[in-house]
């Protein structure tokens, strides 16, 4: 009976480092073989996160051109209030006793929008 000690892992370590022959070989390929792959992540990329961001952006930019005085808004900080004017970069809100000055870009949706919100009283 012969006992084989190249077996297991230590022989596949000892068969890796004798061996000269394998895939270190051919490891070089043609720069094309990188190429693709590389473009397929960008194209995931663009799809997943760059496009999607870019259609928030304009939907927001389109939500405050629409602002107008009378709709009732939410804030990003969670303040819900009822639009009393609107300036260049500003906007002023009337939320229960409180009369308040935000920036345009903290408004996040508009909840009701000012014809809505005049049939409803």
């Amino acid at each position: 009976m012969q006992i084989n000690h190249t077996s297991g892992i230590p022989g596949f370590l000892a068969q890796a480092s004798t061996g000269s022959s394998g895939p270190s070989a051919s490891a070089q390929g043609s720069p094309l073989g990188l190429l693709v792959p590389m473009g397929l992540i960008f194209i995931i990329m663009y799809f997943l996160m760059i496009r999607p961001q870019s259609q928030r952006a304009k939907q927001q930019k389109k939500l405050l051109e629409a602002l107008k005085a009378g709709d009732k808004v939410a804030t990003a900080a969670g303040i819900v209030g009822v639009v009393t004017s609107v300036r260049d970069t500003t906007v002023s809100l009337r939320s229960a006793d409180a009369k308040m000055e935000v920036t345009k870009d903290s408004i996040t949706q508009i909840l009701e929008p000012a014809n809505s919100a005049s049939t409803s009283n």
